[in-house]
């Protein structure tokens, strides 16, 4: 069912599945960083996104071995890079003052 969902979300937002992993990190990154008083240099924003992006891809897996008799590691390495790479470059700029006020 929760696939089925997902699917149906990706036609909706005409989007490939790589692209909504991509904002799907950002948007938990900025949520959670926006609750946070650090904001980008929060902790638990970046240790929200990872959390998501692991639970989802093994999430994934089980539908992986159940469908397939395998699991697509490789595959599901990328969609946890993809989730992860600009909040954590937001994260690093951040953290090392990149940008000074």
């Amino acid at each position: 069912m929760l696939s089925e969902w997902h699917q149906k979300l990706l036609q909706i937002t005409h989007l490939s599945s790589d692209a909504f992993s991509i904002y799907l990190g950002l948007i938990i990154f900025f949520l959670v960083a926006f609750c946070h008083q650090r904001q980008l240099k929060s902790n638990y924003a970046i240790w929200a996104v990872l959390i998501v992006a692991v639970g989802s891809e093994l999430f994934n897996a089980r539908h992986d071995i159940l469908d397939r008799g395998y699991w697509r590691i490789g595959q599901s390495l990328q969609h946890i890079v993809h989730m992860l790479l600009l909040p954590l470059l937001l994260w690093f700029m951040a953290r090392y003052r990149v940008w000074k006020s």
